[in-house]
């Protein structure tokens, strides 16, 4: 039995492009395609696929799902053990907050009336964060903590942003820029600085009815701020390029955006650490920020020049990417390394 691209992005809830990128990085590849050319899919490539799909929900990048694949040094039975363990674990903390729950309502209706509505909203929130960050990491995340007037501010924030996608305004607007900018100033400011925090709110915001609920961070909104602080970023390239070097960027950039943020939580880890720049565990993190830079960049050491340049002249540039000095002079020692690694084998 074979299955088309469109059906099988459909059942697997992602989009037909993100299949056709796993295919451009060797990750997916169809086993067979009809008289006119659609891609069909077996049961192994979906077992890959569910294996693709897994491995990037554990945290890993695409690059360290590939070598996974192709070193089968995961065992799918593996995987899917922790899959389990993951849902055992979901099911027990949304088995506790039905107890409380519960146990609410009958207070209710013995005639003890808290003030629901807030009191709701909060046991609900305080449940969510309980269950993506530990008491140490909530007491250092400013995002989980009462204040009204950062809680107001957000609240303005998206309001405003509602409005601009509520008017059509294209993300590559001036004012969607400046929003998106904005937002990212102060969600790096609430997650104290921490892309770890950031890439598990991400996921929590996907995850968690509540949370959106509460934020009105919708999806959709969460995806027009991505793009238009993308935007802002490509509006500084685009000064330093030529027309054709902007356009291969502009037409790669979106594309692996999502990958950024763990690989940039991984840098901060590893600098926490003490890793050496120069180790094996450095120079693996430098041939990923690489590839992924090359993604939307290209392959030319003159068009990388521009990059360089332009981080150097436009502090703008690094608004929004969590990357603090100690980190980004760590990265280039591990760079350094990895090229001239590179070289001596050559």
């Amino acid at each position: 039995m074979l299955i088309q691209v469109g059906e099988l992005a459909r059942r697997a809830g992602i989009t037909v492009r993100a299949l056709h990128h796993y295919e451009s990085q060797g990750l997916l590849l169809p086993s067979a395609r009809t008289e006119a050319g659609y891609r069909l899919y077996n049961a192994r490539d979906v077992e890959r696929l569910h294996t693709i799909q897994a491995l990037s929900h554990m945290g890993l990048t695409l690059a360290e799902v590939r070598a996974c694949l192709e070193n089968h040094s995961v065992a799918l039975t593996d995987i899917i053990d922790q899959q389990i363990a993951m849902l055992d674990s979901q099911i027990s903390r949304i088995t506790t907050l039905r107890e409380r729950l519960e146990a609410l309502q009958s207070d209710l209706k013995a005639g003890q009336e808290p003030n629901l509505s807030e009191w709701l909203i909060t046991l609900e929130l305080m449940k969510m964060y309980d269950r993506w960050f530990s008491k140490a990491e909530l007491e250092a995340l400013p995002f989980a903590k009462k204040d009204p007037a950062r809680e107001n501010e957000w609240l303005q924030l998206v309001q405003q942003v509602k409005q601009l996608i509520a008017q059509n305004t294209p993300p590559e607007a001036p004012q969607a820029q400046r929003f998106a900018t904005r937002w990212m100033e102060m969600l790096e400011r609430d997650t104290a600085g921490k892309p770890d925090f950031l890439t598990r709110l991400n996921e929590m915001h996907a995850k968690e009815p509540q949370m959106q609920e509460q934020t009105g961070i919708t999806p959709e909104v969460m995806e027009y701020v991505t793009r238009a602080f993308a935007e802002s970023k490509l509006a500084i390239y685009q000064r330093y390029l030529n027309p054709q070097e902007y356009a291969y960027t502009r037409a790669h950039y979106f594309d692996r955006m999502m990958e950024w943020p763990p690989l940039v939580a991984k840098l901060h880890a590893a600098q926490a650490k003490g890793i050496a720049p120069g180790s094996e565990e450095g120079k693996g993190l430098a041939a990923n920020w690489l590839e992924l830079f090359t993604s939307f960049a290209g392959n030319n050491p003159q068009t990388h020049q521009k990059f360089r340049e332009a981080m150097s002249k436009e502090p703008a540039l690094s608004v929004g990417t969590w990357m603090t000095p100690e980190v980004l002079g760590w990265l280039q020692q591990a760079v350094g390394a990895l090229m001239q690694g590179d070289a001596t084998a050559r």
